[in-house]
């Protein structure tokens, strides 16, 4: 197939597993500053 011109080709992100918490064992949900869980409350800061 033929690349067209004027097309830019988009970027594909690497896939990350998301972090599991330590106290429930549910997914970690990821903001700018920490990683938080909804389940139990559980969070970790991140370090800058």
């Amino acid at each position: 197939m033929a690349k067209q011109q004027g097309k830019e080709e988009k970027k594909v992100k690497e896939y990350k597993p998301p972090k599991m918490c330590p106290k429930c064992n549910s997914r970690m949900a990821e903001h700018a500053d920490r990683f938080t869980c909804g389940r139990c409350g559980y969070t970790e800061f991140k370090k800058k």
